[in-house]
C-alpha cells in the first residue's frame, strides 16, 4: 500500500545550461510542493503504513530546510556562490543543478537515509520510500524513484556533497541532524506524536 504527504516550500536558484533562457541566467523563484509517497506490505499497531504525524520530524526538518533559501550548484561560478553565501543566511549547497528532477532526487537521497536509520516504535513493518514528485510549477513535476535516485548517469549525489548553512541547520529541531544522518547514527520514532491540527495539516 502507497501513502503519500505532501509539502511545501519557497526556494530560489538558477538552472545552469538548461534550454530557458530566463532561467539559465536569472535568480527565480517557485512555489514548490513535494509529495513524499511510503509503501509497506503490512500495517502498524493502528493500522496504517506510516502515521502521517511522524513525518512531520526529520522529514519535515529535510524539506522545511530549502524554505526562503537560495539553492545552488557547487559547480556553478565561484563569485555567484560567494554572493549567495555572502547575502542569505539561508543557503543550500548541492552537487547537482537545482533543477525539478534533481530536487527530487536530492530530497529521494535524504529522505531514503532517513528511514533507514529510523528506529520504529509502533510496530511499522518494511515502512521504504517509493517515491518523491517534486512540483515547480502547477503543471510541472518530476518524480524520482529508487533507480533514479542512485543513477550515476543523472549526477552522483552522496549526503557529505550536500551542504546545508549555518542558519539552515540552527533551525531544525535537532541542529546535529544532518551530521548524524552522515554518521550513520540511528534516529527513534517517538511513541506518541503531540500535534495541534493547523491548516498547513489539511
Amino acid at each position: 500500500m502507497l501513502i503519500r504527504k505532501k509539502f511545501g516550500f519557497e526556494s530560489a536558484h538558477i538552472v545552469r545550461n538548461c534550454s530557458s533562457d530566463r532561467c539559465r541566467r536569472s535568480i527565480h523563484g517557485h512555489s514548490y510542493k513535494v509529495e513524499v509517497l511510503l509503501e509497506a506490505n503490512a500495517f502498524d499497531n493502528g493500522q496504517m503504513v506510516y502515521d502521517f504525524g511522524l513525518m512531520k520530524g526529520t522529514i519535515r526538518d529535510v524539506i522545511d530546510a530549502f524554505d526562503h533559501a537560495v539553492t545552488f550548484w557547487d559547480s556553478d561560478h565561484e563569485d555567484y556562490i560567494e554572493l549567495c553565501k555572502q547575502f542569505s543566511a539561508r543557503w543550500i549547497s548541492l552537487p547537482v543543478s537545482p533543477s525539478a528532477e534533481q530536487f527530487s532526487r536530492v530530497f529521494f537521497v535524504i529522505i531514503d537515509a532517513l528511514l533507514k536509520q529510523t528506529i520504529m516504535q509502533n510496530g511499522e513493518h518494511d515502512v521504504v520510500l517509493h517515491s518523491v514528485i517534486a512540483h515547480e510549477t502547477e503543471t510541472g513535476y518530476a518524480q524520482c524513484f529508487r533507480a533514479d535516485a542512485y543513477n550515476p548517469r543523472m549526477g552522483e549525489l552522496k549526503l557529505e556533497d550536500i551542504v546545508f548553512s549555518d542558519q539552515v541547520r540552527a533551525e531544525w529541531m535537532d541542529p546535529d541532524m544532518y551530521e548524524r544522518l552522515k554518521r550513520g547514527e540511528s534516529f527513534t520514532n517517538p511513541e506518541v506524536t503531540m500535534q495541534v491540527h493547523t491548516r498547513e495539516d489539511d
